[in-house]
């Protein structure tokens, strides 16, 4: 039983984990929107967590997400590589599903104490 419980809780430590360092990579790219010659990169978060959990499971840390650069549909002519409403649509969704992660945590984490109360 506390397996089970220590395996959950460390997969939704790991899934937050990997929402923040997505979400950092979101915002730089944002932030980088006018910075002639800048590439938007991203990782692909079902890869990343499957490796992280598969990694943890055996006892070895997880290693840092493979980051790829984005291809744009359309290439501007300094260079830069960002498309803001991708990114922002991105940044949005992950936003959601960090706060969906987390709110079903606290969820689960309050029903774990209500069955340990007397």
């Amino acid at each position: 039983m506390i397996d089970r419980l220590d395996e959950m809780l460390r997969f939704h430590a790991t899934a937050l984990e990997l929402r923040g360092e997505r979400q950092s990579l979101l915002a730089a790219n944002i932030a980088n929107a006018d910075t002639p010659n800048y590439k938007a990169v991203d990782f692909d978060f079902a890869r990343a967590l499957a490796e992280a959990t598969r990694a943890r499971a055996a006892g070895a840390p997880a290693s840092a997400p493979a980051v790829l650069y984005r291809q744009p549909s359309q290439p501007s002519l300094d260079g830069n590589s960002v498309e803001m409403d991708a990114e922002r649509a991105q940044f949005v969704d992950n936003t959601v599903r960090y706060e969906a992660a987390l709110r079903f945590l606290n969820g689960q984490i309050k029903t774990l104490l209500e069955a340990l109360r007397p």
